[in-house]
């Protein structure tokens, strides 16, 4: 047993917890032994009174000792025991409650130890409030990061906001103050109040780790439990483990939450959680997409940011419902053979007061340094990546989604800004690497880290970058010198498809090796081609509206670019509403304009699309070598000229091939030979000038008869018809 400290010895540290400015607390408050007796302290800086009630009974009274700190002294007691406090106030209002400071740690030592080297895989389950039993009793333990404070108190409905009464303490030299609650509970708001060690005003922040917040734009999380959701998605979650992502088709439909589909009827208000679920499932099965991505849901202050500035790293966005409503949209999804991809923000965060940014009053998961701790783009913090606990409170957030949420993948975003130093700054406005080079170190060593984990942990899950750069080997292992990403988003890709597309045709030939060039690179990385969120706002217009030419031109010209796509090398992507061909930018306010699908011409286009993921679902050619060279080869390259392109897809599996042929010209073409890989008969599988898609109905007649005749460097050849702005796929049959 320790020697009891002196009174003047204590009498220092209650003055200390007076000012609130005791790094432990429960050192002098709570029980403690006394030489041949018990005594029992408590804050309470408002009570008139405070009575002690022993577990082994009585009504024992406290003296007032200094500043609202009350004391009991229990003779012929030694011996720790359980005990309520009755705390009085003015008007005769009592309380009677038990006293946090009577409690051991809920952190071990091993706990500590793994997030200072920055290794607690699950440190959520450790971090922030959790609801538990202690010695018995339930209530909150609370924990939270704040190396440089002088003080962390947790404030909440349990004690009218006021920080006087739960000062936490700090647990050696790992920077983490904890305390368990006993009054606290489930559904319960609160913030941690932090007392800057350099002084000055007190901080209400958020806590980083709360799994549950108020709705925006109120900022308090709010306790909440992980454990009361059933899953139901084992089939999905077993058969997603042993699939090899490289060989699987992937046509993802992009979504924003709150403006896919709105409630004209209930004030124009978003869906919810629960509403989505059978909404999207529905339509999502219907079109025959094999995975949604979800535009971050992590709790964000501004809607406007589309959740890309993320204030609550764990914690669903409460503007459509409860976290366990979000569960039940993912496991439905996944019920109805759907997948789920999240997007995610690691590379930085906003300014806001009650988030993230000068966490403890100082720079605590942003550098110091603004050369390397502020993003000029976006006005926000950019994460200090050689940060033990900063990189482990990310990979964990990563980990999280993918364990307690069953998460199929996740989209970083804005790769680009983490991997270089001087990403959108100017000469003197960056730091160097110790080499003197550009590239940023840390986060390259945190991205390999991320993705070695997330594949060791999560079998089948999948990590796409949203890089946008020549870096080299973003989708190649990292024991290849790769970043470990299972695929990348080819934004070269996007940006030459969509510029040629925009060209009027009598200009394309011109512009023909836009749609060429990036076959010399395809299979550099593992891809996914992505027509996104990104190229349809801040006055870029529509996929439609990108378009040339009168309505039915820029619908020609949209089927053809959607079929070209879906035929390309590489794993797909779209944005809602490109589907159908929403004339309008995209308005995160506003709903997509669903009424346009009762127009004939906007209808074929969702109709066709529906049918190019049924096709290409079930056409192992299209997919399964996306990423090898075999996969793939020119049949007409360089008919500029003509506007025609022409190439066949083959699959791992012997014989299977499909061909496709482009003629981006908007004029038909009679008798226009091409080269087959074999003699026999083939099916017109998609003709999207087809008069059920809106088209002008020129065509094959569903079949063709190859001769043969050489022709492309191939065995046999046929003299196709081949319709205006359109794209034509076949196959053997």
């Amino acid at each position: 047993m320790k020697k009891p400290m002196d009174r003047q010895q204590v009498d220092a540290e209650l003055q200390q917890v007076v000012e609130l400015r005791h790094p432990e607390p429960h050192r002098v408050l709570g029980i403690h032994p006394d030489g041949d007796a018990i005594v029992v302290r408590a804050f309470r800086p408002d009570a008139v009174a405070i009575h002690v009630l022993p577990e082994f009974g009585g009504r024992i009274p406290m003296t007032h000792r200094l500043g609202g700190v009350f004391e009991a002294r229990i003779n012929g007691k030694t011996e720790h025991f359980n005990y309520l406090i009755e705390v009085e106030y003015p008007g005769n209002k009592k309380f009677t409650l038990r006293d946090p400071y009577s409690f051991l740690p809920t952190l071990g030592d091993i706990d500590l130890h793994l997030v200072g080297e920055g290794r607690h895989e699950d440190v959520w389950k450790r971090m922030g409030a959790h609801p538990i039993h202690h010695s018995g009793i339930s209530g909150v333990a609370f924990a939270v990061w704040a190396p440089t404070a002088a003080g962390v108190s947790v404030v909440g409905d349990f004690n009218s906001w006021d920080g006087r009464l739960h000062a936490m303490r700090r647990m050696g030299a790992s920077g983490i103050w904890e305390l368990f609650i006993p009054e606290a509970a489930e559904g319960t708001r609160y913030k941690f109040e932090i007392r800057p060690g350099h002084g000055g005003a007190r901080l209400l922040k958020s806590d980083p780790y709360a799994f549950r917040t108020e709705v925006p734009p109120a900022t308090a999380s709010v306790v909440h439990d992980l454990n009361h959701f059933q899953w139901t998605d084992e089939k999905w979650m077993t058969g997603r483990a042993g699939k090899n992502v490289d060989h699987e088709p992937w046509s993802v439909y992009e979504v924003h939450l709150a403006s896919w589909r709105r409630v004209v009827e209930d004030g124009d208000r978003s869906l919810t959680y629960r509403e989505m679920a059978t909404a999207l499932a529905d339509y999502v099965k219907q079109m025959g997409f094999t995975h949604v991505e979800l535009m971050p849901v992590s709790e964000h202050p501004f809607g406007g940011s589309w959740g890309y500035q993320v204030g609550n790293y764990y914690a669903p966005t409460a503007r459509f419902g409860h976290p366990d409503d979000f569960r039940y949209l993912v496991n439905y999804l996944h019920e109805q053979g759907i997948g789920v991809l999240l997007d995610w923000v690691p590379g930085h965060f906003p300014r806001d007061a009650h988030a993230l940014g000068q966490f403890d009053g100082t720079a605590l998961y942003e550098h110091a340094d603004p050369r390397q701790g502020t993003q000029p783009d976006w006005g926000t913090y950019v994460f200090n990546f050689g940060r033990n606990e900063v990189r482990n409170f990310l990979i964990a957030n990563a980990l999280f989604w993918l364990e307690e949420y069953h998460i199929d993948g996740l989209r970083v975003d804005a790769v680009a800004s983490m991997l270089y130093l001087d990403y959108s700054r100017k000469h003197g406005e960056w730091v160097p690497n110790r080499w003197g080079g550009r590239e940023n170190e840390e986060a390259i060593s945190f991205l390999r880290e991320l993705n070695d984990t997330v594949r060791r942990k999560f079998p089948g899950a999948v990590m796409i970058a949203e890089e946008s750069t020549a870096w080299p080997k973003v989708s190649q292992p990292t024991h290849e010198g790769g970043l470990g990403f299972h695929f990348k988003w080819n934004m070269g890709w996007m940006h030459d498809t969509l510029t040629y597309y925009s060209k009027d045709p009598i200009y394309r030939q011109h512009h023909h090796n836009q749609l060429t060039f990036g076959l010399l690179y395809a299979f550099s990385e593992h891809f996914m081609l992505p027509l996104s969120h990104d190229e349809v706002v801040h006055g870029k217009g529509s996929l439609f509206g990108k378009m040339p030419g009168d309505n039915w031109q820029k619908r020609a010209n949209l089927r053809a670019l959607l079929a070209w796509m879906w035929a390309h090398p590489g794993k797909k992507l779209l944005f809602m509403g490109g589907e159908f061909g929403q004339p309008a930018e995209w308005n995160n306010d506003r709903s997509l304009d669903w009424h346009l699908l009762g127009d004939p011409g906007h209808g074929g286009i969702r109709a066709m699309m529906a049918d190019l993921n049924k096709l290409y679902r079930s056409h192992p050619a299209l997919y399964d070598a996306d990423s090898e060279p075999f996969g793939f080869q020119w049949l007409q390259p360089d008919a500029a000229a003509a506007n025609v392109f022409a190439f066949v897809r083959r699959s791992r599996h012997p014989g299977g091939h499909v061909v496709c042929i482009a003629n981006l010209s908007p004029v038909p073409r009679e008798g226009y030979r091409v080269g087959f890989p074999r003699h026999g008969s083939y099916v017109e599988l998609m003709n999207t000038d087809a008069s059920d898609y809106g088209g002008s109905g020129i065509g094959n007649m569903g079949r063709i008869h190859t001769e043969q005749f050489g022709w492309d460097g191939q065995e046999a050849s046929a003299t196709l018809t081949l319709p205006p702005l359109s794209v034509v796929w076949f196959t053997p049959g």
